[in-house]
């Protein structure tokens, strides 16, 4: 049994991020494991999180990976710690669009079996406040609201009058934060600016926020409330029993051989494939579980920055380009050349190539005119328009990610267009908001839009692998 807490608000914008990643950090402060989590398809606020606790952020998305998933990642992520934090997403009943609780914060909430802190921004009211608490607490009988933190509080007068208002309501008050400039975090077209990008200011914004935590949160009730949560029954996912068919599809329907999973067959003693996968602060936007899938299939996973390394790694029979934010570092990555040139040679050779949204763009001609890698016969160029939401999805094509008619979930964020927005053989189908077809299959490459979270097809990893045979 792990203590959880999930850290909820009535909306976007009241400080989720700043508590969550506060508490975290003060819980870790105290010599605790903490656990951290995001609800949802969020790539940045984790990126936060793991800054705060030294241990990978973990992302909880009850769309893309399906409802009975939840609670085996969290366990998963949550192994052997004392503590896990999970920071919600958007308001607290908020999920995918006519798609009711799913994917909510209140949904996760309930399959966690995990109490939740409120976190108002109450810089614009006072009694008013209890009304907002006490509607949320009674909205679903099924959440458990377990406290609130009070956040951007003005003076010891609103507290009082915010504490005076709140005591009739059931509801505890667990911290009343001020405004504190020092722990705001920076932000741009797609949100916050990752850690990676601005590491030192960074630290010192999560160190502002353990602070300003400890002064005004009650960590001792809160670390009982976390307590308070009951057993969470089930296995822990792991990427050795998904790859077996514990959870997801496994290893049926792909027709391809193994990969070396759970001993069976496939690439020979000493014949793990190397497996680049892009990083640096460029290419931030991944998920912890595709490099445990990778691994679990026989891959030998190597990082690389493309903004620095002029060649892939040693060996390398495989690439991921997962997202981020080429369009900031679109002149810097034109300038590596000598990388460009590589990418694009393993891609020519046949080798599997996994792109999605950043990598869509990095493979393309040109990005903001400015020559990218050139696998893709595409430009892109940034857009005012913010393209956003979840993405029923089926196969076109076959490649070394899905066979065609494959169908799973994923997410679309970005300002970016691509012109075609389609191959010849496009990547995707999607159904919403319009449907139509999206992305590239050429060759051994996949390249989309589309961000996937492959956990809900773990077969996604050990197609990869056997792909990269020689």
């Amino acid at each position: 049994m792990v203590a959880r807490l999930v850290i909820a608000a009535p909306s976007s914008g009241a400080g989720k991020t700043t508590v969550a990643t506060g508490l975290m950090a003060a819980f870790a402060g105290r010599g605790l494991a903490v656990s951290p989590h995001k609800v949802g398809p969020d790539y940045i606020d984790p990126g936060y999180h793991a800054l705060a606790t030294g241990r990978p952020g973990r992302n909880l998305d009850a769309f893309m990976c399906g409802t009975d998933l939840v609670a085996p990642l969290f366990a998963h992520g949550a192994r052997g710690c004392d503590l896990a934090v999970v920071e919600g997403v958007m308001g607290l009943y908020d999920g995918a669009a006519d798609q009711g609780e799913l994917a909510s914060t209140a949904q996760v909430a309930k399959l966690l079996r995990a109490p939740v802190v409120l976190v108002v921004d109450a810089s614009s009211q006072s009694r008013s406040v209890a009304a907002l608490v006490h509607g949320f607490a009674s909205w679903d009988p099924e959440v458990r609201i377990g406290g609130v933190i009070l956040n951007k509080v003005a003076t010891d007068r609103h507290e009082h009058l915010l504490r005076e208002a709140l005591g009739e309501s059931g509801v505890p008050v667990l911290g009343v934060l001020r405004r504190a400039p020092a722990v705001s975090t920076p932000s741009r077209h797609l949100g916050l600016v990752p850690v990676a990008e601005r590491r030192a200011e960074a630290v010192d914004a999560v160190r502002a926020q353990a602070e300003q935590v400890r002064e005004g949160c009650d960590l001792d009730a809160l670390l009982a409330l976390a307590r308070s949560a009951p057993p969470l029954g089930g296995d822990a996912w792991s990427a050795e029993a998904a790859l077996a068919g514990a959870f997801g599809q496994g290893l049926a329907g792909t027709g391809l051989p193994d990969a070396g999973v759970a001993g069976a067959g496939g690439f020979g003693a000493g014949e793990r494939p190397v497996v680049a996968v892009a990083g640096g602060a460029a290419f931030t936007f991944s998920y912890a579980e595709h490099a445990e899938l990778l691994t679990a299939a026989g891959a030998d996973v190597v990082a690389f920055d493309p903004l620095r390394d002029e060649k892939l790694p040693e060996g390398t029979r495989g690439l991921v380009v997962g997202g981020g934010f080429p369009e900031v570092y679109a002149p810097e990555l034109s300038a590596n050349e000598a990388l460009r040139d590589a990418v694009a040679a393993l891609a020519r050779s046949g080798a599997p190539v996994a792109a999605e949204c950043a990598g869509l763009l990095y493979l393309a001609r040109s990005l903001d005119g400015r020559p990218m890698c050139g696998v893709l016969d595409a430009d892109a160029r940034m857009s005012e328009r913010l393209t956003l939401g979840y993405r029923d999805a089926v196969a076109v094509s076959d490649s070394p990610v899905s066979a065609a008619g494959t169908r799973l979930r994923g997410h679309e964020f970005h300002r970016t267009v691509i012109e075609p927005g389609a191959g010849a053989s496009p990547a995707w189908g999607l159904r919403q908001p319009e449907r139509r077809v999206e992305g590239f299959v050429v060759g051994g490459v996949h390249a989309s839009y589309v961000h996937t979270h492959w956990a809900a097809l773990p077969d996604v990893a050990r197609r990869f692998v056997a792909h990269c045979r020689p």
